[in-house]
């Protein structure tokens, strides 16, 4: 392949294996991707809510991104959009691209220059696509693994089919960075509210596991959410229900357990409050001198002998 092409000049190499997929239940929609490539999730995954989702790799045309889901918005079917996207490209032989929408729709390519082991297949409510592998069993291998894990919430099933290409060799070059996209089956109100999830792990010897881990840890700050809307609502069971399941999760967090406290003590819970904060104290000073601070700023509201009892724990 001489380096003369045209088509080189800005392109991103990311070799790599990815999914696309969708969530008959929520309709949720979903990239996740793993390269050994610095951030490859700011290359190769693209989604918006109600829209669909893109992952374009190989010797990337990054416009296939947006222009691919601008295609979709304009009413044409994941296949008519990837076949003109390729059609328009003097770099198709070398692209590797996949197209899924709102409907489950799928479509995908893989040029024939891509590096092998490299192939894709199309699935019902998904498309799984690789290239530069170690061996031909990864992409069927993450096809068989995302069928079955059909329990599982949308993320944490793309993460299992990630790791399901490792166990046969994944990216010949080894692993390095990874990332997760998530986006909704319905228009986001907000545009800031578009993406669902968006996690990415720029460079780590274990980008999956890490993947992974980051996402447990956004679900158990999700729980502390839950519980704080619950606590706005004077559903104090609910609320430390929540936060029990995110500390469960995480129990060393010291954010979480500190955070815990203050609801609590701004709901007059000090004993319960006083318990955590010790325990959050004890391990790092700086918490207590944040609980000082935070009176001034209406976030812990308690009284002035309440603050003084617990700044001497």
């Amino acid at each position: 392949m001489k380096k003369n092409k045209s088509y080189f000049r800005g392109s991103n190499i990311a070799h790599t294996y990815s999914i696309v997929a969708r969530d008959t239940k929520t309709g949720e929609m979903g990239v996740g991707v793993q390269s050994h490539y610095f951030s490859v999730g700011s290359i190769v995954s693209w989604g918006e809510s109600g829209v669909g989702v893109v992952a374009t790799q190989s010797l990337v045309n990054a416009s296939f991104g947006l222009r691919g889901l601008e295609l979709l918005k304009q009413g044409k079917t994941p296949k008519a959009a990837l076949d003109f996207l390729i059609s328009e490209d003097e770099g198709r032989d070398v692209r590797q691209v996949a197209i899924l929408d709102a409907q489950g729709r799928v479509a995908a390519y893989t040029g024939s220059k891509c590096i092998i082991h490299a192939g894709h297949i199309e699935g019902d409510n998904f498309s799984v696509q690789a290239n530069m592998m170690l061996t031909d069993k990864v992409w069927s291998t993450m096809a068989k693994s995302f069928e079955l894990n059909s329990n599982l919430p949308l993320a944490e099933r793309i993460i299992k089919t990630m790791e399901a290409a490792e166990t046969v060799g994944g990216d010949i070059r080894g692993k390095q960075s990874a990332a997760i996209l998530i986006v909704g089956g319905k228009e986001a109100e907000n545009k800031w509210e578009d993406k669902i999830i968006d996690l990415r792990v720029e460079d780590h010897e274990e980008p999956v596991k890490e993947i992974g881990r980051l996402l447990k840890l956004y679900r158990a700050y999700k729980h502390m959410d839950k519980g704080d809307l619950a606590m706005e609502h004077d559903d104090m069971e609910s609320a430390l229900n929540e936060y029990d399941s995110a500390l469960n999760m995480f129990p060393d967090n010291l954010e979480m357990k500190f955070w815990t406290a203050v609801t609590l003590a701004n709901n007059q819970k000090i004993k319960e409050a006083s318990k955590i904060f010790k325990k959050v104290f004890n391990k790092d000073n700086n918490w207590r001198l944040l609980a000082e601070r935070l009176p001034e700023s209406d976030l812990l509201t308690v009284s002035k002998d309440d603050l003084k009892k617990i700044l001497s724990l």
